[in-house]
């Protein structure tokens, strides 16, 4: 049974629905019934859901039996509603694109390397940070650049003519 356990555990893990907060859902059902499983965070956020809106309990005392603040209930409630079962499970945290650099942003980093052709991402972030006021990481000036390669989209006339193009 525990090796069971295990997988389903993964598999929440690997799909973003496993509640890293099952020990805060005191909801009776979850405590005494095995069908009801505490780490698995989309059937907790559905059964908070269904209590409220089919039973009748309290936003209050649903969400604090689930292991939710009422604010928390609010935002899984809408996203039910705009999306269904699927707006159940966690989204990816964190910014989905690089926001910070933008093309013009990058096409000066590719400005500055053909410049320079040895310059460190770490100087290229200080010079990013001087000419635009943006902090960036130096990794993140590596991904851009690579990504920008990867699609052969360079603005530099070297960039061009190493892709085959031609300048002026």
């Amino acid at each position: 049974m525990t090796g069971r356990k295990d997988a389903k555990r993964q598999a929440l893990r690997q799909s973003r629905s496993l509640n890293r907060r099952p020990r805060e859902v005191h909801d009776r059902l979850f405590q005494e019934d095995a069908f009801f499983d505490p780490e698995d965070l989309v059937q907790v956020k559905y059964e908070m859901l269904r209590r409220v809106r089919v039973e009748g309990q309290s936003v209050a005392q649903a969400a604090g039996h689930f292991g939710f603040s009422r604010v928390a209930y609010y935002q899984i409630l809408a996203a039910f509603e705009r999306e269904g079962l699927p707006g159940l499970v966690s989204k990816r945290p964190g910014p989905r694109r690089a926001h910070k650099l933008s093309a013009a942003v990058v096409d000066f980093i590719e400005q500055e390397q053909a410049r320079e052709t040895s310059l460190p991402a770490r100087e290229l972030s200080q010079r990013v940070r001087k000419r635009f006021g943006l902090t960036v990481h130096p990794r993140s000036i590596e991904r851009a650049l690579a990504r920008r390669r990867k699609r052969g989209r360079s603005s530099t006339p070297r960039a061009k003519r190493k892709q085959g193009g031609r300048s002026g």
